[in-house]
């Protein structure tokens, strides 16, 4: 006869390889407009969590998370220093919205803290500055990603599958970003080379008087680049982006850039040459009307987006392909017409892009454990999606 304790025993765990890897916890460095955009996405993002928001002080870091909601859902730790926050043992990674000019020591102190860096763009003043920043983070063997977030949407993947289709596409040689602000005919140089191959790209907002005066991004001494490392940011990633990261032979400045009283700019142009006669165009401006529009011309296909950076609705994204288009009969009309791509998406891109740091972050200290379990040994590496993540791991000797 069974007692009455005999009754059947909870099942046993899932071995550990199923089961769901703790959150990454997040420390906030700095309460900057985009770090509540970022909060949002931790509170979006699965795998992800607040464990501490850092400041200038304690009042302010309390400030923030209150408005954001973070001391009501993930209570994090406040610190009322920036030194207190990477002294924070609870802490895996930083996001790190600080002004330009301060990337490179946070940057760098948070990698030597052990901390992987989640950097708002522009990354840095200077190649020599981002240079430093990626030494440090490999130096220490954490993960490093700059915040670009449309790059993390999946309509950016699946524009890249259509503009790597020759057959969709084709050839692409020359390329145009443009950030809305008139430019005379002789700012823009001749294209003699046949098949034509064009990306026109649009991404501008017209400041208001106050942020033209007083915003960071307008003070030498704080984001020095202006709208070159605003604006022109994703105007130049994108064009790498669409070029598949191939640097290009030589850049020449358009003429006029528009710069406030303190010499920073607030518009500016260049246009970029590749040695195999690719040509790419783009300028940036704080002085035009909100317009976002990017398109891929190839010798067999146009690709259109009109809100490449940010979509018009968080949950699905649109843009256009047309294929292999010519005149309809008597040029009354195209044949055959474009046709309509919508990427739906349940999380928005910020919290993509938060989704996909976690997950290199986790991955790498899996490949870790093995290789101390004896699992895995030697060297391990892996790239990630196309979207950028990646993961390194190097098993050190000796002791």
């Amino acid at each position: 006869m069974s007692s009455p304790s005999s009754a059947a025993s909870p099942p046993p765990p899932p071995p550990a390889e199923q089961r769901r890897p703790d959150p990454v916890r997040f420390g906030i460095m700095g309460c900057a407009s985009i770090a509540r955009k970022l909060a949002r996405a931790m509170l979006l993002a699965p795998g992800a969590a607040v464990a501490a928001v850092g400041s200038r002080s304690e009042a302010k870091a309390r400030a923030f998370a209150e408005e954001t909601g973070l001391l009501l859902r993930h209570a994090p730790r406040l610190h009322g220093s920036y030194e207190a926050l990477l002294a924070d043992p609870g802490v895996d990674a930083v996001y790190l919205p600080l002004p330009t000019s301060l990337h490179v020591r946070w940057a760098t102190a948070a990698a030597a803290a052990g901390k992987h860096v989640l950097l708002e763009k522009p990354t840095a003043l200077c190649a020599a500055d981002l240079d430093a920043i990626l030494a440090a983070c490999d130096a220490a063997g954490v993960q490093f990603m700059d915040a670009t977030m449309w790059m993390h949407h999946p309509r950016t993947a699946k524009m890249r599958e259509l503009v790597a289709d020759e057959a969709t596409t084709g050839d692409v040689r020359v390329l145009h970003y443009y950030r809305m602000i008139a430019l005379s005919p002789l700012d823009i140089p001749p294209y003699n080379l046949l098949p034509v191959d064009v990306i026109n790209s649009l991404f501008s907002f017209r400041a208001n008087e106050e942020f033209l005066q007083n915003d960071i991004r307008v003070k030498p001494d704080l984001d020095a680049l202006g709208a070159l490392g605003d604006a022109g940011w994703y105007s130049i990633r994108a064009i790498l982006w669409a070029v598949d990261y191939e640097l290009p032979k030589t850049v020449i400045a358009l003429r006029n850039p528009v710069r406030n009283q303190a010499g920073v700019l607030l518009a500016c142009g260049a246009t970029l040459y590749w040695a195999d006669g690719k040509i790419a165009t783009f300028n940036c401006s704080f002085l035009t009307n909100l317009t976002m529009d990017m398109t891929i011309v190839g010798t067999n296909g146009t690709l259109h987006v009109t809100d490449f950076v940010i979509p018009y609705e968080e949950k699905s994204a649109a843009f256009n392909m047309a294929s292999k288009s010519k005149f309809a009969e008597l040029h009354i009309g195209w044949d055959p017409l474009p046709s309509k791509h919508v990427v739906s998406t349940d999380l928005p891109q910020e919290a993509l892009m938060v989704q996909e740091f976690s997950r290199a972050i986790t991955l790498q200290v899996s490949i870790l454990k093995a290789q101390c379990s004896g699992l895995a040994g030697g060297r391990a590496a892996m790239i990630g999606s196309g979207r950028g993540s990646r993961v390194r791991v190097t098993r050190r000797q000796g002791n």
